[in-house]
């Protein structure tokens, strides 16, 4: 797995430090994952409809496209 650095504002991560308890890097990764899925389906109409359907109803639209 690569490793990335980012920047982020002081106010946002003294918030952040105030939830210990979450996994940021998580949270990253999978904000990280849905925004490429999203650029890749854009090349396919029904996928890309599945992704923002199912992103509205909290599913996972990847098992869809798994057979």
């Amino acid at each position: 797995m690569a490793n990335m650095t980012m920047a982020i504002p002081d106010e946002l991560h003294s918030k952040m430090r105030k939830h210990s308890e979450i996994k940021w890097a998580e949270i990253a990764r999978q904000v990280f994952r849905e925004k490429v899925n999203m650029l890749e389906a854009e090349k396919e109409p029904l996928r890309a409809y599945a992704y923002k359907r199912l992103a509205e109803e909290g599913d996972d639209a990847e098992k869809l496209f798994k057979f």
